[in-house]
């Protein structure tokens, strides 16, 4: 019997995502092409990224570990520090393009506009410059924290604000705060970082919560707070009260530092990490306030009556999930909801695969090497999907599972636990290789 010709693969983007699909499709020997619109690797994580796609800021620190962050066959340098910042992370994903030898399968500068199904199977794949190229499977590895999600519906009086309005997503340098009345809308990752740099640079910070959070430290007991109870054998109802009573004890109550008490328990939604906003905010550098009610001129009114003058307002309120080069009607993403299986595989597209379009309770790379794993079996052979029924049956499942876990926000559409989510994917591997078997043994 002949062998079975392997699929040529066209993956987009090379940001920590992209280059996880590619390094194993390159190890596997699957023939593919990556494009990438910068002009390098690493995504998100390039300040200043030419293709003005990525959000960090000049002080931005990742806010996982980089024992629970790095790739599994490739460890970040010892000399990085437990939280490194984002130039170690730059430099560390060019190094992991390098050392597996595949940084010629990228093309840099080259932008996919468009993607489309062939008649009979495939997809042709448009380039920016009219190329059109035909590949058996496409890598959707464009990243979620690009297209920036303004306050839904916009404030009373945005319209007329005379100071200026900003989403996080540009936001660069502490000179942008200089000197300036800021009020940081938000709770999340973002808001607290930025808050945190207004505090040393702007005349006066104040946060502004639209709802509670469970603010959480980067260390406890003396150790990175996520390599505390964290690994796929144990499961997340064991976890969760565990780290509950921890951080009660550690931490105390969101009131004592004037933040609203969360409107759910810890792991109900997206944690926020920070190992310095609860510390300027005990300081008086940060002024907690309720949400916003409206800008009025030169201030900016809260919920509670209140206002201040500001200068520059920054919203922290999350972002759009899109995909510019597939047609709205072959699949697009309102309310950020995608019907995926597994969070990889659509059940009406095959042959169209998403690789790191989750939102974790923890570090993102592992999880798209994993889920890498699962797309290359299934292009060698070695991986069957359950039927079409089976898996928008299994999606049902996991939206209502969501729903009843997780306060309800576009932020937890994708929402999965680390832990949890590494066991489903290396359990639905082994599913996979088996279903193989069922289905070769089936009579035609």
């Amino acid at each position: 019997m002949a062998e079975r010709a392997l699929p040529r693969v066209c993956v987009i983007g090379a940001g920590s995502s992209g280059i996880a699909a590619a390094k194993v499709l390159h190890e596997r020997g699957i023939p593919f092409d990556v494009y990438e619109t910068s002009d390098r690797v690493g995504g998100n994580w390039v300040f200043g990224n030419v293709n003005g796609m990525s959000s960090s800021y000049r002080s931005l620190h990742i806010n996982t570990s980089r024992e629970r962050m790095e790739y599994s066959d490739f460890p970040m340098a010892a000399s990085y520090p437990d939280f490194p910042h984002h130039t170690h992370i730059a430099a560390y994903f060019d190094a992991y393009v390098d050392h597996f030898g595949f940084r010629d399968r990228i093309r840099f500068g080259t932008a996919v506009e468009d993607v489309a199904r062939r008649d009979g199977g495939g997809w042709d794949v448009r380039l920016a410059g009219g190329e059109t190229v035909a590949y058996d499977a496409v890598v959707v590895a464009n990243g979620h924290h690009w297209d920036p999600r303004p306050p839904e519906p916009p404030f009373p009086g945005h319209d007329t604000f005379e100071g200026e309005q900003l989403h996080a997503h540009h936001y660069r340098t502490e000179d942008q705060l200089a000197g300036r009345d800021v009020v940081v809308l938000g709770m999340g990752n973002s808001a607290m970082d930025i808050a945190v740099d207004a505090s040393y640079a702007a005349k006066s910070t104040y946060l502004a919560a639209r709802r509670g959070a469970h603010v959480i430290p980067k260390y406890l007991f003396g150790r990175p707070i996520d390599q505390i109870g964290g690994a796929e054998w144990v499961p997340g109802w064991v976890r969760f009260p565990l780290f509950r009573l921890m951080l009660r004890l550690a931490v105390g109550s969101m009131e004592t530092y004037g933040l609203p008490r969360p409107d759910h328990r810890f792991a109900q939604a997206h944690p926020t990490i920070s190992g310095r906003i609860l510390d300027r905010l005990a300081h008086g550098a940060i002024t907690p306030k309720p949400n916003i009610a409206a800008l009025e001129g030169d201030r900016v009114r809260f919920v509670d009556g209140t206002s201040v003058h500001a200068d520059l307002v920054i919203y922290c309120t999350g972002y759009r999930i899109t995909f510019p080069f597939l047609d709205p009607a072959v699949l697009a993403a309102p309310d950020n909801e995608v019907p995926l299986y597994r969070h990889v595989f659509h059940p009406d597209l095959p042959g169209l695969f998403f690789v790191g379009l989750v939102q974790p309770l923890g570090a993102i790379m592992p999880i798209a090497e994993r889920q890498s794993e699962l797309v290359a079996d299934h292009l060698e052979g070695r991986h069957a999907l359950p039927s079409r029924h089976e898996m928008r049956r299994s999606i049902r499942r996991e939206r209502a599972r969501m729903r009843r876990r997780y306060v309800a926000s576009k932020r937890h559409t994708i929402q999965v636990d680390y832990d949890d989510y590494m066991r489903a994917l290396r359990r639905e591997r082994r599913m996979g290789a088996e279903r193989v078997g069922t289905v070769a043994a089936t009579p035609r």
